[in-house]
């Protein structure tokens, strides 16, 4: 599919990658190649993410930072207690993310496992999915694995969830009977309601958006799109938005994390 009217996207890179697109990583693959949601924004939403000084959503990484070594809970530790430097502890984490639980027999995202270290390692209140603490965590883990290639597992009992996911991707749902890939994979590149529609990849979650004025996470966009096309959204950590995600980080693995990316 040829991409048009998307400016400056040959000639700059997001701080911290090097490079916007990957070879898909299988020969079935549905896209030809993979661009990341960087290519198809406007070049003064492209420049907010080439200099981390002016990428809005360093005020979360900052106080992610901050949080990492609070000592929070009845434990008397903080993340720092376990997990020490996270530019060494974290590297890779958050390109593997979600991740199979052989405790729990099933898999969780990167939210699901800060609380879950919360519940029983600190003794700590669990954070709300969108709130500030968990958008500021999920930022500075995922920042350090900011230019590695997303590499979620798919293999073993990953398999069932990401077949799951991929079903969730290509089901037609709400009034305007679409499905995710009627936008983001039929369509991808093309110019509506003022804005480029992007192949809807995962990699720079989680990511501030002009829209919102501040980070947001992966879940709350697939909220966002199933809300536009009058469809009733699932909840936030759910299992069809976690079957979701493993997909999503299948279909774009290659792609460098950007976290935190600015979009539109």
């Amino acid at each position: 599919m040829g991409i048009v009217g998307i400016a400056n996207a040959q000639d700059a890179l997001p701080a911290g990658v090097t490079a916007i697109k990957a070879a898909p990583p299988s020969k079935d693959h549905p896209l030809q190649e993979l661009y990341s949601g960087w290519y198809f924004r406007t070049p003064e939403t492209q420049a907010l993410q080439q200099d981390d000084f002016d990428n809005p959503g360093f005020l979360w990484v900052e106080k992610g930072e901050e949080l990492w070594s609070t000592v929070d809970g009845k434990a008397g530790k903080s993340c720092a207690s376990c997990h020490n430097d996270a530019a060494t502890s974290m590297r890779g984490v958050g390109a593997q993310m979600p991740k199979w639980d052989a405790k729990l027999k099933r898999p969780l995202t990167l939210e699901q496992r800060i609380n879950l270290c919360r519940k029983e390692n600190m003794q700590a209140k669990e954070w709300k999915w969108e709130s500030d603490q968990m958008l500021s965590m999920t930022a500075y883990v995922r920042h350090q694995s900011r230019g590695m290639p997303v590499n979620v597992q798919i293999d073993g009992p990953m398999k069932e969830w990401m077949e799951r996911g991929k079903k969730l991707y290509y089901t037609r749902v709400g009034q305007l009977n679409m499905s995710c890939a009627n936008c983001h994979e039929a369509n991808y590149g093309k110019y509506i309601r003022a804005d480029h529609l992007s192949q809807g990849q995962s990699n720079g979650f989680p990511t501030y958006r002009l829209k919102w004025q501040k980070l947001g996470s992966l879940h709350r966009r697939f909220k966002g799109c199933m809300k536009n096309i009058r469809a009733k959204p699932y909840k936030r950590g759910s299992d069809e938005f976690v079957a979701l995600e493993i997909y999503l980080a299948h279909r774009g693995r290659g792609l460098q994390v950007e976290t935190p990316a600015v979009r539109q």
